[in-house]
């Protein structure tokens, strides 16, 4: 008599297999340390109204998703200091980030032009921020500084005219809060007196494990 083979469907996973698999699994899920260091761009706009100041911040990942970061000013500040606080602000969150190639983009040509060494900081203010923008900078593998037209800079300008105002800030937009200034204005020396805030920095991350998570799925649309 010949043997009659018979399949079942299997009803339980063996425990040690079932372990192995959550396992992996959980690997998968868990966000890479870092950040990969593919070349990111970064467009930047502070803004001065009546009701106060702001910066506002467009992040574009390599593959286009986009990231979106306000900050309210609440010390007194010229337009010139909101432009430089959008900037160095930037920085730090991209370095929260584990960004390390960066493409810069502001419309402000004065700010361009000082840290681009076209022009001399005159003001003792201004140097402040020259100088901790050249010590962020020692933290980037490649860092591009590029002037752009308004236009070619509306979201940026748009999100730094928001928080200028007061006004409600966008569901899909980070915000972080700026009592003092990022550089010791007193003595000109560019020593950070601000540190960015535990919670931001990890939802940031988090956001960052996301992009680069969605950008690493073959035949996914992006942003």
């Amino acid at each position: 008599m010949s043997e009659t083979l018979t399949y079942a469907p299997r009803k339980a996973i063996k425990s040690q297999s079932l372990v192995d698999f959550i396992a992996e699994w959980m690997d998968s899920q868990l966000p890479p340390a870092q950040v990969q260091a593919k070349l990111w761009t970064m467009y930047f706009n502070g803004s001065l109204m009546k009701m106060g100041a702001g910066a506002g911040l467009l992040f574009v990942s390599p593959l286009g998703v986009h990231m979106r970061y306000v900050i309210r000013i609440h010390f007194a500040a010229s337009n010139n200091v909101a432009e430089y606080e959008a900037l160095v602000n930037g920085l730090k969150i991209a370095i929260e980030l584990g960004v390390r190639r960066l493409d810069l983009r502001g419309d402000s040509q004065l700010v361009i032009d000082q840290v681009m060494k076209s022009s001399s900081c005159h003001d003792p203010k201004m140097e402040a921020y020259y100088k901790e923008v050249r010590r962020l900078e020692d933290k980037f593998h490649a860092l591009e500084l590029v002037h752009v037209t308004r236009r070619y800079n509306e979201a940026a300008d748009e999100l730094a005219k928001i928080v200028s105002t007061r006004g409600t800030v966008p569901l899909d937009t980070f915000s972080r809060d700026l009592h003092e200034p990022s550089v010791d204005l007193g003595s000109g020396d560019g020593v950070e007196t601000t540190a960015p805030h535990p919670t931001d920095a990890f939802e940031a991350l988090l956001v960052a494990a996301e992009v680069m998570e969605v950008e690493q799925r073959p035949g996914r649309p992006f942003d």
